[in-house]
């Protein structure tokens, strides 16, 4: 019933831009910790991006300065707005979501495919 949906990944130019969506359905995302994780081959996946229910942004230290996540409360949807892109950006990159403050998200996108061409 709840579905995380990830779009607008593909291959882009290294310095280019690429804006990701997440159409959430199911949930309200408003009342919800909303997030961005990658996962490069070989590598663990990792948080890149993150907002509250308030609004409230943080990021991990490869992504500050080139990211900005942002949300639609209306639409029920999450972005991912990333400039300067370099090739260790490229992975899968997820949508998530939780309730509460646990560390675990409740819910997860099947992830859309970031490629960045030296």
């Amino acid at each position: 019933q709840v579905q995380l949906v990830e779009s607008g990944g593909g291959s882009v130019q290294a310095g280019g831009s690429q804006r990701l969506s997440c159409k959430v359905t199911g949930i309200t995302i408003g009342s919800y910790y909303m997030a961005w994780f990658r996962q490069a081959p070989g590598e663990e996946r990792e948080g890149v991006a993150f907002i509250g229910p308030s609004g409230v942004t943080t990021y991990r230290g490869p992504v500050k300065g080139r990211a900005t996540i942002s949300k639609n409360n209306a639409e029920n949807t999450l972005y991912l707005q990333m400039n300067n892109l370099k090739p260790e950006d490229t992975a899968v990159y997820y949508c998530a979501a939780k309730r509460g403050l646990s560390i675990n998200y409740d819910y997860w996108g099947q992830g859309t495919q970031v490629t960045v061409a030296s």
